[in-house]
Parts: C-alpha cells; sequence; structure tokens
C-alpha cells in the first residue's frame, strides 16, 4: 500500500469522527497533532522502558501506528509531502559524516 492511500484512509477516519469540523472537540491544529504526535510517541517506549525487547509485540505495533497516523496528518495538514521529505532526508544523511566512538 502506497502512502497516499493511507494518506486518503487516515482523512476519511477523521472526517468520519467530526474532527475537521470547526466546532470539533478535537481540532485537528498542527499544534495539537504535534503534541499528540509525543504523547503517542512517548506510548511507544513505555514498551521497552525497562527492556531491551518488546514483549506485546501487538500493542507495540498499534502505538507504531498511531504515532505514524500523527505524522501522516501534521504532514498532510501543512503540505510536507512526507515520502518525498523521507527519501531527500535520507540523501541528507548520506551525505553527512557521524561520530562514531573509535
Amino acid at each position: 500500500m502506497d502512502i497516499k492511500t493511507l494518506e486518503e484512509a487516515m482523512h476519511r477516519f477523521v472526517t468520519s469522527k467530526g474532527w475537521y469540523a470547526a466546532d470539533s472537540k478535537h481540532p485537528q491544529t498542527t499544534r495539537n497533532l504535534a503534541i499528540s504526535l509525543v504523547l503517542e510517541a512517548s506510548e511507544v517506549l513505555e514498551h521497552v522502558q525497562w527492556s531491551e525487547t518488546v514483549k506485546d509485540k501487538e500493542a507495540f505495533a498499534s502505538e507504531l501506528a498511531d504515532v505514524f497516523l500523527y505524522l501522516l496528518q501534521l504532514a498532510s495538514l501543512n503540505g510536507v509531502d512526507l515520502a518525498a521529505a523521507t527519501l531527500a532526508k535520507l540523501e541528507t544523511n548520506a551525505r553527512r559524516e557521524w561520530n562514531t566512538p573509535e
């Protein structure tokens, strides 16, 4: 499945919940989505807080999906082509020199 298809599915879901409505109790603003993204990322951390291994892969996958959906929505609502931005960042990182311990 491509990222555009996922983006469309995400927008259909959010629209179906009424969260894009002006009077929504869950306004989908850049600020609110960025906060939600970080909160969900924290939930990912809980799965490895006291262990190097993930014990509940299904729950872990669900939290990763939450992070991905918030990231996808945040990018989409701000006109960022997430796929293009990711590829550009990979190219930038490929040219970077990384500090590594000797």
